[in-house]
């Protein structure tokens, strides 16, 4: 517009012109910004951040900047302003001024600008930055065929097939002669799986150019791609579905953007229970198709029947952020969101040693979860676990069967054997540890466990420090003296007499020993892998009994409440 702002100034003398004028240019340069409500500014800068958030840097742009023009200004409260000449002057021509401002900006010069620009990033394989500048350069000239052409590419290589068929769709409306875009959008076609399109298009370009190499061998592919897609679906009505994956992976070679093969395959895959190969295929559709949210219903629902839970949150709150409301994702939401902090909750208690809460935690899953059986097995292992570590080991065995019941999981036969060895049922043990080794031969707590539970049990022929002292495993150093000194009292040969005497020396000589072991780090250590560092056949130990200085009361000696003296024949 070519608009003299100066020959404007006289009119201002007059009242209504200037307040209609001012009036009508507001609302022209307000168009935008009045019919964006608070709600559509904070869904623009939601969606730019969600759009940053998965680096999808362009898409980003384009709702921040639309936030941004967003402005809200309230013109029935300027109307009482137009009385004052100057004011209205002033505001008139700065309204018009920044009215032209967007037209005056996008001159030839700036769009050569981001062009190059976007040439230039391109050349370094910046795509998401060459897809910016080419966007402005798009804006400032909507109308230039080469301009869309270069940005459909970019699309192009960054496989975002709906956006780059736009526009090579928009570059033939405004040049239809141009081969080229043509046989790109058939390549796009291509891609998809649109075997029809695919073929117009291409058979246009060879119409004009019979002998491209190029275009004739993508045209050669089209009629075995549609034969075996036929093949496909007659495998699939037969139920061979191992013969369909293999002629589905190969059409989607052909095919990769092709969301109803990606679909089939993952039909496949869990029919032949691949459900691994299937959620990867299902994560590919949700990318590919235009509404995902029964795609992510759908992955959702598989991932949290694997037991996979914080992955299948993840997967419904995509459908929730296209469709808060969705009849499917929303209920299933609010169930999923409860599991998986009890889940959650009840791992951390036990990464924390804190058992009780662990088993609480697990046992809320167990009541929000009662039909699907990987839910349930999670619950079960952490109370198999959290069980055995807090010593409730016929607690323990029973939610470790539960759990094997559901799946054969190696490790929950190492947790069940250890609360076999808690219960001194070592023969069990060695089975569990055995079982675990044969589903997974690396597994190197089996091999340990296994080695250990075989001592023991050997170990159980003889004598047990921690039942002679009537303490637990896990008792500490403090724990074991008290109960020292209380068993060493109670048995003290002094307070017997005959056979009896006979009897409390044996037994005294074993809490002697006890306390021996059980109070050396390193020899209860020893015991507890299994030996008995007192045992004479291991040659570490002399003098009577393993005791070294051969006296098996030298600790009554230096001070010891208990002064006695045996005589031996």
């Amino acid at each position: 517009m070519a608009i003299n702002l100066v020959d404007m100034v006289p009119l201002v003398q007059d009242k209504k012109f200037t307040a209609l004028i001012l009036l009508l240019c507001l609302d022209l340069f307000m168009d935008g910004a009045e019919s964006a409500t608070q709600a559509e500014i904070d869904r623009h800068l939601e969606m730019g951040r969600q759009y940053l958030a998965s680096n999808q840097l362009a898409d980003a742009l384009t709702h921040y900047h639309a936030a941004v023009e967003t402005m809200a200004i309230n013109l029935v409260d300027m109307v009482p302003l137009v009385q004052d000449k100057k004011f209205t002057a002033l505001i008139l021509l700065l309204c018009l001024d920044l009215f032209m401002d967007g037209a005056e900006s996008a001159t030839q010069a700036e769009i050569d600008r981001h062009l190059e620009m976007g040439r230039q990033y391109l050349a370094s394989n910046q795509l998401a930055d060459a897809l910016t500048h080419y966007h402005a350069a798009v804006e400032g000239d909507p109308s230039n065929y080469l301009t869309l052409f270069k940005r459909g590419t970019v699309y192009f290589a960054l496989g975002k097939a709906r956006n780059c068929l736009q526009d090579f769709s928009r570059v033939l409306e405004l040049k239809p002669d141009f081969t080229t875009a043509r046989a790109q959008r058939g390549v796009v076609y291509l891609k998809l799986g649109d075997y029809s399109n695919a073929e117009l298009d291409f058979h246009t370009v060879l119409l004009e150019e019979p002998y491209n190499d190029d275009v004739n061998y993508l045209y050669s592919k089209i009629d075995p791609a549609r034969e075996q897609w036929a093949a496909v679906e007659d495998l699939i009505r037969r139920g061979d579905y191992r013969t369909a994956i293999a002629f589905l992976t190969q059409l989607l070679e052909i095919s990769p953007w092709s969301a109803t093969f990606r679909e089939s395959r993952a039909d496949c895959y869990i029919k032949e229970n691949d459900v691994l190969s299937a959620v990867s295929d299902l994560r590919s559709v949700n990318r590919l198709s235009h509404d995902s949210t029964g795609g992510y219903f759908r992955l959702a629902t598989l991932l949290y029947n694997m037991g996979h839970t914080a992955d299948a949150l993840k997967e419904i709150r995509e459908c929730l952020k296209l469709d808060p409301e969705h009849k499917d994702c929303f209920p299933f939401y609010k169930k999923l969101k409860k599991v998986e902090k009890a889940l959650s909750d009840a791992q951390s208690y036990l990464d924390e040693r804190q058992y009780v809460g662990c088993i609480d935690s697990a046992e809320k899953v167990l009541k929000f979860e009662t039909e699907v059986p990987m839910v349930i097995f999670s619950a079960k292992h952490l109370l198999c676990s959290c069980h055995v570590k807090e010593e409730q080991f016929t607690q323990a065995v029973t939610r470790c069967r539960e759990a094997l019941e559901i799946h054969k999981d190696p490790t929950v036969l190492c947790d069940r054997a250890e609360a076999y060895i808690g219960t001194e049922m070592y023969d069990d043990a060695i089975r569990d540890y055995q079982a675990a080794i044969n589903i997974d031969e690396h597994l190197q707590r089996a091999k340990e466990g296994l080695e250990r539970a075989k001592r023991l049990q050997k170990q159980s022929e003889r004598r047990d420090y921690y039942k002679i002292l009537n303490v637990k495993r896990t008792a500490t150093k403090q724990e074991i003296t008290k109960a020292y000194r209380k068993a060493a009292q109670k048995w003290h040969p002094d307070n017997f007499q005959g056979d009896e005497k006979k009897i409390a020396e044996k037994k005294f000589i074993d809490i002697a020993a006890a306390k021996e072991v059980l109070t050396d780090p390193e020899k209860r250590q020893q015991f507890d892998n299994g030996e008995d560092p007192l045992d004479p056949e291991g040659g570490n130990h002399g003098g009577y009994g393993g005791f070294r200085g051969g006296n098996p009361f030298h600790h009554f000696h230096h001070g010891s409440p208990f002064q006695f003296k045996f005589h031996f024949n």
